[in-house]
């Protein structure tokens, strides 16, 4: 099933490696909550594979010593993360069988329309025992966006169009690794609140980051002038600030060991 215009991705990730260091205190925040289960283990790890890190990860995984390749979809996001990196697409990777022994996806998989054969495709990319660490958005993030964005649309034009990307529910993830080949699945829960002075700060954040809507059915038309100026003005509050959770699925899973 074809959910996601992988082409308008692209396109959102390429204008965004201009911008995306706007939001580098969000994704690094989200970086080292993942990284930081590689403390957990007493492996130690020499090559890595960032996939999507937005110039962030890989500089991360660089100061604990580990070589690393960095790949994007977007040719300009690929370019933020220093040598060596290639453009490559999640769904046809272009690693060797064993290539790493380290694999971190922070936050980029869920533009994904084939999520199940990309997760194949980065298992067979590690070595026997290598360790695979993702985060992908859950459901429930942005969900005080989505639903004052579906309450306004559908009270001005009696409908409305899907605005915000669906999200996968975490009890699914581990399954999704498991199902993948990995041993030992982990999913377990992270959120981030996010408060905004500004509620158009928050529309601002998913642009300059590339997260801008790339449902193939969403509405190419304008959407109406008083859409999104009714939207915002519907977001929860926490004090003088608009409140939305970023609800993280955060992954672990282990390439099996040789022979395995």
């Amino acid at each position: 099933m074809l959910v996601f215009d992988r082409a308008a991705v692209r396109r959102h990730r390429d204008r965004a490696a201009a911008t995306v260091h706007h939001t580098a205190a969000i994704l690094q925040d989200a970086a080292e909550r993942l990284l930081d289960r590689l403390d957990d283990t007493t492996r130690t790890f020499s090559a890595a594979l960032d996939v999507g890190g937005r110039g962030i990860v890989a500089p991360l995984l660089r100061a604990r010593g580990i070589q690393v390749v960095s790949c994007d979809l977007s040719p300009r996001m690929a370019a933020l993360n220093g040598r060596p990196a290639v453009a490559a697409d999640e769904e046809l990777l272009p690693f060797a069988p064993a290539s790493f022994d380290l694999i971190v996806a922070s936050l980029s998989l869920h533009w994904v329309n084939d999520l199940p054969g990309a997760l194949i495709q980065l298992r067979r990319a590690l070595r026997p025992d290598g360790l695979f660490l993702a985060s992908l958005p859950a459901l429930g993030t942005l969900a005080e966006l989505r639903a004052a964005l579906t309450r306004t649309e559908a009270a001005l034009t009696g409908g409305a169009s899907p605005r915000v990307s669906p999200f996968p529910e975490l009890r699914d993830c581990a399954g999704l690794l498991q199902r993948a080949g990995f041993t030992l699945p982990v999913a377990d829960l992270d959120e981030i609140r996010l408060l905004y002075a500004e509620p158009a700060a928050l529309l601002a954040d998913l642009r300059w980051a590339g997260e801008s809507n790339a449902v193939r059915l969403r509405s190419r038309r304008p959407p109406p002038g008083a859409l999104l100026p009714m939207a915002l003005a519907g977001l929860p509050r926490e004090g003088d600030r608009v409140a939305v959770s970023l609800r993280l699925a955060m992954l672990t899973g282990w390439a099996p060991p040789s022979g395995g």
